[in-house]
């Protein structure tokens, strides 16, 4: 049996799905806002390890540089040095912390600043302007590419650094160790370089957003199509094929099979508004759908005005005849409370049966999960060959249930394809067992 298209698609939708969200991180958040503190705080912890990695090349190539000539380095740069390992520390320290994870910006901050704004504090303390071109630059580019999120942070941190850069040498009139601070060149490097990085961090959560959203969309027909397959299909097999089963085919060695038919249902619509008909049908086949769910049972199919229902499968029970003759019970009570709109009531013919059946899914298009058997044909023949109003059994029925129910033999009956066979009516459930 090839697998209907449905599958195919929900296979794909699924690996599509998983790409994405391991690409955007966790698609379970309630709303974007949510998703996008959650990536903020597993971007940073990224980020720390970097920083701290990267900081700490630099302090050994130093070191090297001063053992190999001690006066290239000047001892106090070291001092800065440790300080701004310190604000990582200190940053990677509070990001385990309830502060990082309620105001994960913070962090942002504190990163981007102690390598920055420290080394602009040392200068400042030197007496001179030293525009960190180099730290500036990897510090702004390395956040813009692994945090492309919340422009108006990288926005602070980069207006905090150039604020204290031009404001407070300008201030204090410092003078850079070569031209103004003023210098054009400069300017311009940092407008246009600053910019660049947020525009690109502004257009890439735009891009995010879309596609959080998108994947959202994505999730709800997912779960569009999940409700739809399984109002067709039993769970079980809908698993089956979603996994590219090519074809379904179970023996179950014992299960119940229970039929059901309106009596006289195209008798009684006669001169009814069909569409009237169809609620009315419709609202009754709905009150079964609700027992068999309440009594954990497979609904299989309606045709026309007959209903099937199943119990035993796909997953086995033991008391699967049981709860079929307790919702042949309730169906029969169920059915006395509708009436057609001449107030005329409605009756039906239940056969039940229990035995091996096949169970599987036929067809490319409009497929559907169904019985083979001759103990469909058998339950199906108790339903034909019964009396209005009745629930009519096999012999094989009432062996099984006669202590804990009551019946009503009919005696022996001809049956078509069977031929001379004995039956019972149900009546009641659940009989008191006599004391003594």
């Amino acid at each position: 049996m090839q697998t209907p298209p449905l599958n195919g698609r929900d296979s794909r939708v699924d690996r599509l799905r998983q790409r994405l969200s391991q690409a955007f991180l966790p698609f379970e958040a309630e709303d974007y806002q949510t998703w996008r503190h959650t990536f903020m705080r597993r971007r940073m912890r990224l980020i720390l390890a970097i920083a701290i990695c990267a900081y700490f090349t630099f302090i050994l190539l130093r070191l090297m540089l001063a053992i190999a000539n001690p006066s290239a380095v000047k001892p106090g740069w070291f001092t800065m040095a440790g300080v701004t390992m310190v604000g990582l520390l200190l940053c990677r320290l509070l990001y385990d912390r309830p502060i990082s994870k309620q105001y994960p910006a913070l962090i942002f901050l504190g990163c981007s600043w102690s390598i920055t704004l420290v080394e602009q504090v040392w200068s400042t303390l030197r007496g001179v302007a030293f525009p960190g071109v180099f730290a500036w630059t990897l510090v702004f580019l390395t956040q813009a590419t692994l945090l492309p999120i919340r422009w108006r942070s990288h926005l602070i941190a980069q207006g905090a650094l150039l604020g204290y850069y031009f404001g407070v040498n300008t201030l204090l009139g410092l003078k850079q160790d070569i031209g103004s601070i003023w210098d054009v060149t400069l300017w311009l490097y940092f407008f246009w370089f600053c910019g660049i990085c947020n525009l690109s961090v502004f257009l890439y959560e735009r891009l995010q957003r879309a596609e959080f959203w998108a994947l959202k969309e994505l999730e709800l027909e997912q779960a569009k199509s999940e409700k739809l397959l399984l109002n067709i299909l039993p769970e079980a097999v809908a698993r089956q094929l979603k996994q590219d089963q090519r074809t379904i085919a179970e023996n179950f060695a014992e299960v119940t099979v229970l039929f059901a038919d309106i009596v006289g249902f195209t008798e009684l619509s006669v001169g009814v508004p069909p569409v009237d008909m169809v609620k009315l049908l419709n609202q009754i086949f709905s009150t079964f759908d609700y027992l068999a769910e309440q009594h954990g049972l497979e609904k299989i199919k309606t045709i026309g005005d007959s209903y099937m229902v199943v119990g035993g499968l796909p997953l086995e029970r033991a008391d699967h005849l049981e709860a079929i003759a307790n919702m042949a019970l309730d169906m029969q009570k169920a059915i006395g409370q509708f009436q057609t709109p001449q107030q005329t009531p409605f009756r039906m013919r239940i056969g039940i049966n229990i035995g091996p059946v096949i169970a599987g899914v036929i067809g490319v298009k409009k497929f559907i999960y169904d019985l083979w058997g001759d103990t469909v044909n058998t339950a199906s023949r108790m339903e034909s060959h019964g009396v209005p109003g009745s629930i009519q059994v096999t012999q094989a029925v009432y062996d099984r249930l006669n202590y804990r129910y009551r019946f009503l033999e009919r005696g022996s009956i001809y049956v078509k394809g069977k031929g001379q066979m004995v039956t019972y009516f149900l009546l009641e459930g659940r009989k008191e067992r006599e004391e003594g």
